[in-house]
């Protein structure tokens, strides 16, 4: 797994923005909206809000952020979020107004070649010290070069429920190494739904398939899958069987936002996504 540096630095200026808020009104309590006056403040809450990346300017260049670049950030100071196509997590050390970056980890898929341009300029970015300053709801980070990420921010979106969602599978993982699907299989790719009856059900990318599916706190133990016996393409049957190794036994999972990361014992899962706009 490669090291990235973002996210820290991210979760960095986000702590830094929460002195604030510690010692005023309370995050989620409103304050930190700003009051049109372009004056710096530090009192956004911290928690409970989604920073979106809005665009990075590098050596006088600006570049417009991929949609899905962004970073939320727990009370527990975990950082975590997605560079435009890949996932990472990252903690970090703050002294007033300077950041000392620690190790970030991401995810490894392949990325359309304007989006891992942008991750790979932004790691770069995202180097030594850095600088903050939080106006309104808008968010500026700062290199030693001049170079410069903005981020703005919203209410964190509901986490989808585990139950009743239909998750589309995105990525392959085998222990700390995730793949995106192979070409001309992302069109079809496995859909899972759990139900509220300790049931699974969903398409492996080919075959249909239902079992159980027991959920007791961030554990979920799968039972015995039956399956249809159609035969497809190469590609479909390898992620076919790869969705099957991370659905064996007892697995592990976790819901950020709208995103399913499942790893079962054996080191196999996967990452799924849940429709926007339902179920």
């Amino acid at each position: 797994m490669r090291t990235q540096r973002m996210a820290v630095s991210v979760l960095a200026v986000l702590t830094l923005a929460a002195c604030g808020t510690e010692s005023g009104s309370g995050a989620g309590s409103g304050a930190g909206t700003g009051d049109g006056s372009g004056t710096v403040r530090t009192d956004l809450p911290v928690t409970g809000v989604r920073w979106n990346v809005q665009s990075m300017t590098v050596d006088g260049k600006k570049s417009t952020a991929p949609a899905e670049a962004h970073v939320t950030m727990d009370s527990q100071g975990k950082a975590t979020g997605n560079l435009g196509c890949n996932h990472y997590t990252a903690n970090v050390r703050v002294e007033g107004d300077t950041v000392t970056l620690g190790p970030g980890t991401t995810t490894e898929m392949a990325c359309e070649k304007d989006v891992q341009d942008f991750e790979n300029a932004l790691a770069r970015a995202f180097s030594g010290t850095l600088k903050a300053a939080v106006v309104n709801k808008t968010l500026t980070l700062t290199t030693g070069k001049g170079d410069t990420v903005t981020l703005t921010s919203e209410p964190a979106r509901p986490a989808a429920p585990l139950t009743g969602t239909t998750w589309t599978v995105t990525t392959l993982n085998d222990g700390e190494t995730a793949t995106s699907l192979p070409a001309g299989t992302r069109d079809k790719a496995p859909r899972i739904v759990f139900g509220k009856d300790g049931t699974v059900e969903g398409n492996l990318g080919c075959n249909n398939f239902r079992g159980k599916a027991t959920v007791a706190g961030s554990s979920i133990t799968f039972g015995p899958l039956a399956s249809t016996r159609k035969m497809c393409g190469d590609a479909e049957m390898d992620v076919e069987r790869s969705v099957l190794a991370a659905l064996s036994g007892k697995t592990t999972y976790e819901i950020d936002g709208r995103a399913l990361s499942l790893t079962a014992e054996n080191g196999k899962g996967l990452g799924a996504s849940a429709p926007e706009d339902g179920k």
